[in-house]
């Protein structure tokens, strides 16, 4: 991670579950700890809107994201991103080759275990911001 103010793109296919919860919970977490680090979410092929058991799960953890609408991913959207983390989505031609590209793959689909999900992305995301400065 840059020992600056860090900007973090997540990039899921559809930019309503993957995507959302790791650019929600770094949110939080990184203000909480007063770092300057922030995070956005997007998608390949975004859904019209975020699916009701992103909707619940996200709620029961205290995350408000009625009313958000899914972004697509774009090559200006993603320019400022000093880490894009991939979920993954085939990123070429949006992500310049001078950028850190992270894969997270082996990421759970959050609708078949959104608290299986859930773990994945916290725990990478809690690495991430161990690594950005205080």
């Amino acid at each position: 991670m840059p020992k600056t103010a860090a900007n973090i793109a997540f990039v899921c296919l559809h930019g309503s579950a993957k995507s959302v919860l790791a650019s929600e919970y770094l949110n939080r977490v990184a203000s909480e700890r007063g770092l300057a680090t922030r995070a956005s979410a997007s998608g390949r092929e975004p859904d019209a809107e975020i699916p009701a058991n992103v909707v619940e799960g996200l709620s029961a953890k205290g995350f408000d994201v009625r009313g958000r609408k899914p972004v697509a991913a774009s090559a200006g959207g993603l320019a400022h991103a000093d880490v894009v983390v991939s979920f993954g989505c085939d990123l070429e031609g949006l992500v310049p080759h001078t950028r850190t590209i992270e894969l997270w793959s082996a990421c759970p689909a959050v609708s078949d275990d959104f608290e299986a999900a859930w773990r994945f992305i916290t725990q990478r995301v809690d690495r991430l911001l161990e690594a950005s400065p205080a």
